[in-house]
């Protein structure tokens, strides 16, 4: 089921997804580089239902939940480090799409229109997993992280996936499951959609972020894409 309504300028031509979250299931292997770090350190390892709401925040929101230790900390730095280089070797453990992912992507292929990513996610590991899922050449386009001089809330990330596949922003949906998803479509002038599926919990009730529709499974987008 979906709530809200998008009333379209133009016919929609392109759905950009958000990766971690969205996307992908990618929080077991996020936890698990989370959970390396707390076992060198002699702590027990958490679970992944304690650390799943923090996903879409990385490296900054694990470590912050797993060590209670925050970017302008003495640590901070040297953990984050060692945090990426775990998840380096962990990325495409037990990363999947989500339930119905498949089919929708399947469907807008179908239909002709374009899907991407847009994520926050240093290109170095959004690459990796994107051929793990076995996407990489099928996505019209990937913006990571550091593809642009500024990552989301900035609106720049998704303005320049609509200007590498050739389609307005006002002809683009853009798909989140975190408050910075909807906060630099709404700075792009781009049509947005919140997703229960995600990691949300962290960062507010989806309900006041501003989505033009919030979405519970992936196929339920299908019936927005028309104008």
């Amino acid at each position: 089921m979906s709530i809200g309504h998008i009333d379209w300028a133009q016919p929609p031509q392109a759905v950009l997804f958000d990766l971690d979250g969205t996307l992908a299931d990618t929080a077991g292997d996020l936890g698990g580089a989370l959970n390396h770090l707390r076992v060198a350190r002699g702590l027990a390892p958490l679970p992944l239902e304690t650390l799943r709401p923090y996903a879409s925040a990385g490296a900054r929101g694990l470590i912050g939940v797993g060590l209670d230790i925050h970017p302008g900390h003495a640590e901070y730095d040297t953990l984050r480090e060692a945090f990426l280089g775990a998840y380096t070797r962990c990325l495409a453990d037990t990363t999947a799409l989500f339930d119905g992912m498949p089919q929708l992507l399947q469907e807008l292929e179908a239909r002709d229109i374009q899907w991407g990513v847009v994520t926050n996610k240093p290109h170095r590991f959004t690459l990796p997993v994107m051929e793990g899922l076995g996407l990489r050449t099928r996505a019209a386009v990937i913006i990571s992280g550091d593809s642009t001089a500024h990552a989301k809330p900035h609106p720049l990330p998704l303005l320049t996936a609509c200007e590498q596949i050739k389609v307005p922003p006002a002809a683009t949906l853009y798909v989140g499951d975190d408050l910075r998803d909807i906060l630099a479509a709404k700075a792009a002038n781009m049509p947005s959609a919140a997703v229960r599926w995600g990691y949300i919990g962290h960062n507010g009730e989806i309900e006041s972020w501003g989505a033009d529709i919030i979405a519970d499974q992936p196929l339920d987008l299908l019936r927005h894409l028309s104008a």
